[in-house]
């Protein structure tokens, strides 16, 4: 048994270390929003991939805080790094689109955790911006196509999450399919992957992953309602998750809040 575990064992590390050859040769797309996990996927993915190119959304969001960190991040990380002009906005029901709405304030206690299956509407907050991530994900198809990219990496989690359904993992295996089925490049052999590395992740082990590629932190802003110089509100569901993780990490918060939010003792 001791025999067949070691050769085991060792096909396995074989079969990544060929893994990891193959993907050193390849290109990846990251969907970049200059918040804390897609920050997190981007130095993951140069880590990971020959060239990295960078994407973001300009799509009527509340403010453009995030762009501006986002765009300081790809310059630091020396991707290339595209914005992309969408108007979402136009559509509504969203909170983060819509300023006639109320961003609600987090309660960690009421989010979804990895044991849920299910998704209950009565919990997905007003700040899940309808079809957000399918429309994300198929701009970053298409700059994959033009980009001779094997692959997509996005920042979603179903462990620290405010229960967004275009977050689970099933929602990503079934767009990973559409996409080789609906592309030149997926029908010509050239296989595309939606590479998810935060997952399965909490956030406190998201942001000790950061920290062992080199992250800042401190240039993320992951709040949902940062002013115009990208300080956070300090009681959003982005902000609590935020704050919460950092904490479970042992680790200092770097987030630049607004002078009227108090930092827990």
């Amino acid at each position: 048994m001791t025999n067949v575990t070691s050769q085991t064992n060792s096909l396995n590390q074989a079969s990544d270390a060929t893994l990891q050859a193959l993907h050193s040769s390849q290109n990846a797309v990251v969907l970049l929003s200059g918040g804390l996990d897609s920050v997190t996927c981007l130095y993951w993915a140069k880590a990971r991939y020959a060239a990295v190119t960078a994407v973001s959304f300009n799509y009527g969001q509340r403010h453009n805080s995030e762009l501006v960190a986002a765009k300081a991040i790809a310059e630091k990380a020396e991707v290339n790094h595209r914005i992309i002009d969408i108007d979402i906005a136009q559509l509504g029901g969203s909170s983060l689109t819509d300023h006639s709405m109320i961003v609600p304030d987090g309660d960690t206690d009421k989010f979804p955790n990895k044991k849920r299956d299910e998704i209950d509407n009565d919990t997905i907050p007003n700040t899940y911006v309808p079809a957000r991530n399918t429309i994300f994900l198929s701009y970053a198809l298409a700059v994959a196509e033009v980009a001779d990219a094997n692959h997509i990496v996005i920042g979603v989690s179903s462990v620290d999450y405010s229960g967004y359904p275009d977050c689970r993992p099933e929602y990503i295996a079934a767009f990973e399919r559409m996409a080789n089925l609906a592309t030149k490049a997926g029908v010509t052999g050239h296989h595309l992957s939606i590479q998810t590395p935060l997952q399965q992740l909490s956030k406190a082990q998201t942001i000790e992953l950061g920290l062992s590629l080199g992250v800042d932190y401190g240039q993320t802003i992951s709040c949902y309602q940062a002013d115009a110089d990208g300080r956070a509100c300090g009681v959003c569901d982005s902000c609590a998750l935020r704050r919460q993780g950092f904490a479970q990490a042992g680790v200092a918060d770097p987030t630049h809040y607004q002078a009227q939010y108090q930092r827990p003792n």
